[in-house]
């Protein structure tokens, strides 16, 4: 299966994929234990998170004792790749200049930040 053949995710399980691919490999508690302190997801979810995103084909897991740790089979820069791409074709007609001069209106992009971007676009060509 690639990429494009993926079924998309959630918000929630987006989320819960970041987590996977910020820690490499994770068990269920270790997804709880890093979700942010206002967030109030019981175990029970992740679980099922977690499994959601192993059948759709994002995550494997290997058991390790009694625990079942997750890890990635889908790259996150691919699906981020992926996912930007739709979000900019559905609401911007596949231009990203709008989403940009959006981000730089409306959004909090400091100094620094607009500095790094013009770092990215010389190195870029």
């Amino acid at each position: 299966m690639t990429l494009e053949d993926l079924p998309n995710v959630s918000p929630a399980e987006m989320e819960i994929l970041r987590l996977v691919w910020e820690n490499k490999e994770a068990t269920v508690q270790q997804v709880v234990d890093n979700l942010p302190p206002d967030r109030a997801i019981t175990y029970a979810t992740v679980q099922t998170l977690l499994r959601r995103l192993e059948q759709k084909g994002y995550l494997q897991h290997d058991v390790r004792g009694k625990a079942h740790v997750f890890y990635a089979a889908a790259k996150r820069e691919e699906v981020i790749s992926r996912s930007v791409g739709d979000f900019v074709n559905r609401l911007f007609g596949g231009d990203p200049v709008p989403l940009v001069q959006y981000l730089a209106e409306h959004g909090d992009v400091s100094e620094a930040d607009i500095e790094r971007l013009r770092e990215i676009i010389k190195n870029r060509g």
